[in-house]
């Protein structure tokens, strides 16, 4: 018996370094199958745009079919818990949104956490915004707060959903820095919202700048009142920040971003974060994320890794905060 636990514990030692001889050449080949990107998200939306240009990128400069894959639903978390139970190949990847970082408190009984994800690359960033109806009188987010504080009426504001970053965001602004009562009403979507805000029928529009809001204020159908970030955009210059008119520094923002289940060989994401940063720093795909609100980020792995963490506390303190909860 003892000579025959020797013999296995000698095979298995044999195994384990078979096996750790093998990764570093799996990395080195990378990638030799189809890479598919997961996109949490439906069709035409800012995440399955950013998908569609990343996956052209890397199937020009990684010469591999790219395929994208949408799994909308449930806020993003039908296509997270996917691809955090696949293999860590690097060949299934998740292209999502701030909803990853904002679900991680937000919502408790979801079939996976942060840790599940290793960081690629965050693509681009567009800050909040609070936006109104030109026939509103106020010009700047301060004149409707100070308005709201005379009259005593609670603020209206609308956003696509419950959970998002646009609704957390608006109602963080007004209850802890605004100081001020404030009424979210939701919206199955962001056409209605919008609809409501030119109609008069809510006072404040919760969105961020990308995905068509910076169009409409650029064609004067929205009026911009305030921007949550610590510069104005360069698509919407008019619109001061938040700490322009008085109020507390503060800043968020709806980025969207490119993770592989955790544990993928370091070589591969660093091989993906390259082509990724190539296809984002180039000028047709630049011109196309800030023609829609959106500034392109670029980063190592370890940066956009910093940046996903710093995310998921910052939100999680405003969730906290807030006593919010989805199921």
């Amino acid at each position: 018996m003892p000579h025959r636990s020797v013999r296995r514990a000698a095979v298995a030692l044999a195994l384990s370094a078979l096996a750790l001889g093998q990764a570093p050449a799996r990395a080195d080949t990378y990638p030799s199958n189809k890479i598919t990107l997961v996109v949490a998200f439906a069709p035409g939306g800012v995440a399955d745009t950013l998908a569609r240009l990343v996956g052209q990128g890397l199937q020009e400069r990684l010469h591999q079919t790219v395929v994208v894959e949408n799994r909308g639903g449930a806020g993003g978390n039908i296509a997270a818990a996917a691809v955090a139970r696949a293999a860590p190949d690097g060949y299934t990847l998740l292209v999502t949104t701030t909803a990853l970082a904002i679900n991680e408190t937000l919502r408790a009984n979801k079939p996976f956490s942060a840790s599940d994800f290793t960081t690629v690359a965050i693509t681009a960033s567009s800050p909040e915004s609070l936006l109104t109806s030109p026939a509103n009188p106020a010009k700047t987010l301060g004149e409707l707060v100070k308005s709201a504080k005379a009259s005593g009426k609670p603020i209206t504001f609308g956003s696509a959903g419950v959970g998002s970053g646009s609704h957390i965001e608006a109602e963080y602004f007004f209850k802890e820095i605004a100081k001020i009562p404030a009424t979210h009403v939701p919206f199955q979507g962001g056409a209605p919202a919008i609809n409501a805000t030119l109609g008069n029928q809510i006072d404040l529009l919760a969105t961020t700048l990308g995905g068509g809001a910076a169009a409409q204020v650029k064609a004067g159908k929205l009026k911009g009142l305030g921007l949550a970030s610590d510069k104005r955009a360069a698509v919407t210059p008019d619109i001061p920040t938040y700490a322009e008119q008085g109020f507390l520094p503060f800043s968020a923002a709806s980025w969207v971003g490119v993770f592989a289940p955790a544990k993928t060989d370091a070589k591969i994401v660093a091989t993906l974060n390259a082509a990724i940063n190539e296809t984002i720093k180039s000028p047709q795909v630049q011109n196309r994320l800030t023609a829609i609100g959106f500034d392109p980020i670029t980063g190592s792995p370890a940066e956009a890794e910093a940046m996903f963490k710093a995310e998921v506390a910052k939100w999680g303190k405003m969730v906290k905060t807030l006593n919010l909860s989805v199921k």
